[in-house]
């Protein structure tokens, strides 16, 4: 039996590498043995993107990228490298060429969009009293406040940063679609994930944070991925 890929996992806005805790140990159970996680700076799609293939390139052998909300922008940037041989989109934006995860806000507002607020440094924040409801209504409370007290903000800029090169046109994907997603609009999901002809498309009945809330579910997918990409 051929080894398992290495699985390269890649967070979004209003949180670190941390947000994968529950699906770390999910693969490892599996076996997978080669498990990364980028930290992103989220100051520019550009920068994330080149954070993300730096990791990538230090690994001899083929890779699964994983993108959660904003980093599904990273890896669809990111993802075109000769050793990437799948991506998984987790509740996650896969912009065409031109297009950035900001407009595609625009054009369907998800339910929470009120609740960000911008700070005097240009970050962009979720309101800490909304990120539970926003962001992970189906944590624990003291979870969710957890993760809404240690939030990594981006730059406010990066929502605007354009996606140059769609990996997603070029590599195998797989798609999981957050039904109760209240920051990006789940009809903007299924949108995303029909336009990139996805292998698999899963719905799950899950916050933005299904990869906190199901993470049995989404590392099911990130395994199926594995295999069929291998």
């Amino acid at each position: 039996m051929a080894a398992k890929p290495a699985v390269v996992l890649v967070h979004g806005f209003w949180g670190g590498a941390a947000h994968w805790a529950k699906v770390v140990p999910e693969l490892r159970r599996r076996g997978f043995g080669s498990l990364h996680a980028v930290e992103n700076p989220l100051t520019s799609l550009a920068d994330d993107a080149e954070r993300t293939r730096r990791m990538v390139r230090q690994i001899g052998g083929p890779v699964v990228l994983v993108g959660h909300s904003y980093g599904g922008a990273v890896i669809t940037e990111a993802g075109d490298l000769p050793n990437v041989t799948g991506l998984v989109y987790v509740a996650a934006f896969a912009p065409d060429a031109g297009e950035s995860p900001g407009q595609i806000s625009q054009e369907q507002p998800p339910a929470a969009f009120e609740n960000l607020a911008p700070d005097s440094d240009g970050y962009l924040w979720v309101k800490q009293d909304k990120y539970h409801e926003s962001f992970a209504q189906d944590l624990p409370e003291e979870e969710a406040f957890v993760m809404a007290v240690t939030q990594k903000a981006p730059l406010a800029s990066t929502f605007g940063d354009t996606v140059t090169a769609p990996a997603w046109r070029v590599k195998p994907s797989w798609y999981q679609v957050s039904t109760g997603d209240r920051m990006i609009h789940p009809d903007n999901e299924r949108r995303m994930a029909a336009r990139m002809d996805a292998r698999k498309v899963i719905e799950l009945d899950a916050s933005h944070a299904s990869l906190a809330s199901q993470p049995v579910a989404v590392t099911d997918l990130i395994e199926e991925a594995a295999t069929a990409s291998a």
